[in-house]
């Protein structure tokens, strides 16, 4: 793993740790369902919330939870830098291991469900989800739009998260997807 992806990792770790206590847990999931459910401004009983959190609970199970080496319920940075060191091996795996992930993750930042992520949509939720904030949000929106459209297909959402994942090109667009990486 390099150092760009070590701090790329961490900014994502950093944006999952949602209490900020230093590790990720399956209440910092729950409480990233909270703020999607926040930002689509559904009802905490309505079907989208349920769905939502279905969706954060299957990708606490599956994705996060696995990471946990030492069976304390909680991943720290270490262990989830390691599961992501051993999981993202081979991009031609990504169909396998990231894909359903990222499907999900692109259903919630598109809000109105139209099949593109507008600016809007991409700011309202990386911003309030993720902390991203929202300077760093129009910035990495216009870089990741490589067509121009003023839109991100599924294509392109996926292209952003391959590059994150697995690039290690300083100048990668995708770089900065979770919040600025310095260094």
């Amino acid at each position: 793993m390099t150092r760009l992806q070590n701090l790329k990792y961490g900014q994502w770790f950093k944006g999952a740790d949602v209490d900020g206590d230093g590790f990720i847990t399956q209440r910092d999931v729950r409480m990233m369902s909270e703020r999607y459910i926040a930002v689509r401004g559904a009802a905490p009983d309505s079907e989208t919330a349920r769905l939502l959190t279905e969706r954060m609970d299957a990708f606490w199970t599956h994705v996060i939870a696995p990471m946990d080496r030492d069976g304390d319920g909680k991943v720290d940075l270490r262990e989830m830098t390691e599961g992501f060191r051993q999981a993202l091996t081979d991009r031609a795996l990504y169909p396998a291991q990231i894909e359903p992930v990222t499907n999900c993750f692109f259903d919630l930042a598109d809000l109105n469900g139209d099949g593109w992520i507008d600016q809007t949509e991409f700011q309202q939720m990386f911003d309030s989800v993720g902390g991203v904030p929202g300077d760093d949000c129009a910035a990495v929106f216009a870089a990741l739009d490589r067509d121009g459209s003023g839109v991100l297909d599924r294509a392109e959402f996926h292209q952003a998260v391959t590059e994150f994942f697995y690039g290690d090109d300083p100048d990668a667009p995708a770089n900065h997807l979770f919040g600025r990486v310095a260094g």
